[in-house]
């Protein structure tokens, strides 16, 4: 059976930490910040962990 392969643009957007967990950045912080209140932006500013029910999902597409 050939290897299957790693989906671009899930590998763009998540990454897999030393522990084996996956993180991923939180939308709403790409445009339109002006009209955001900077508390808003300071807590989407990190990344969070990936959902339970995501992350089988999430860890196929990046082949792991």
């Amino acid at each position: 059976m050939p290897k299957t392969k790693t989906d671009r643009g899930a590998a763009a957007r998540f990454k897999v930490t030393g522990s084996g967990r996956l993180r991923r950045r939180q939308q709403n912080r790409r445009h339109i910040l002006e009209k955001k209140s900077p508390a808003r932006k300071r807590r989407l500013a990190g990344e969070v962990e990936v959902s339970s029910g995501d992350a089988k999902k999430v860890r196929r597409m990046l082949g792991i």
